[in-house]
């Protein structure tokens, strides 16, 4: 099995279910614990953040890069960021990284095209909401990805950052989470939803809602490294 490194941090709840969800995909009947090598390098989110909000974006592409040639330095064969917004740098950090990089969104969107999927909404921070990522990455294979509207992006990154990242899971701001995916479609028929930051799917926790399929990148993107790990 190939060693694998991970971005974590960036938020700790997710790295905390990337870890478990690659460990439990190793598990067997047989009782055996043939479970893969993991190095995670855990970097500051507030540290990260200041660099996104401050649009000092070279700064978080060097700290992250710097962070994957840690994990290099450790062994890993190969790497992931256990985030999507600092895949709006993907390929920056890609040509500084020196060690393969396994895309949360190009797994997304090879798991819409399986579902034959054609209109995803997304929900993530206002990073990578308002950012082109995801739709240009998307529309290259015929699908087109829709935002909510701007009140409901700001309510969305305003819940990560002050519960959701924190590890608070309120019925109530879930309740919030459902009616906008309601209201996408209905007013912007969506056909399925890509939870775009890797915290969602620990509060939305259900295959589908309103009737349409989540795309869960956590899920996803863990199955693409466990199929890497898994190369010989």
């Amino acid at each position: 099995m190939k060693k694998i490194g991970l971005i974590g941090g960036t938020g700790p709840e997710a790295t905390v279910d990337y870890y478990k969800g690659i460990i439990d995909a190793f598990k067997d009947d047989s009782g055996g614990m043939n479970y893969p090598e993991i190095v995670i390098y855990s970097v500051n989110l507030g540290k990260l953040l200041g660099f996104m909000q401050s649009g000092n974006y070279n700064g978080a592409i060097v700290y992250l890069a710097d962070a994957i040639a840690r994990l290099k330095d450790a062994g890993a064969d190969f790497a992931a960021i256990t985030a999507n917004t600092p895949h709006i740098f993907f390929d920056e950090i890609s040509e500084r990284a020196g060690l393969p990089l396994i895309s949360i969104v190009e797994a997304t969107r090879t798991e819409a095209l399986r579902l034959g999927l054609k209109r995803p909404g997304l929900f993530g921070t206002g990073f990578t909401m308002d950012a082109s990522f995801y739709p240009d990455a998307f529309r290259q294979k015929g699908m087109e990805v829709v935002v909510p509207g701007k009140e409901d992006r700001e309510m969305l990154h305003h819940k990560l950052f002050t519960e959701i990242e924190l590890g608070i899971f309120r019925d109530d701001t879930r309740e919030l989470l459902i009616k906008i995916i309601e209201n996408m479609v209905q007013q912007q028929q969506i056909d399925s939803l890509i939870l775009g930051c890797t915290e969602f799917p620990l509060i939305l926790t259900q295959p589908a809602y309103a009737g349409i399929p989540v795309l869960n990148t956590t899920r996803i993107h863990v199955k693409a490294i466990v199929a890497r790990c898994r190369e010989s």
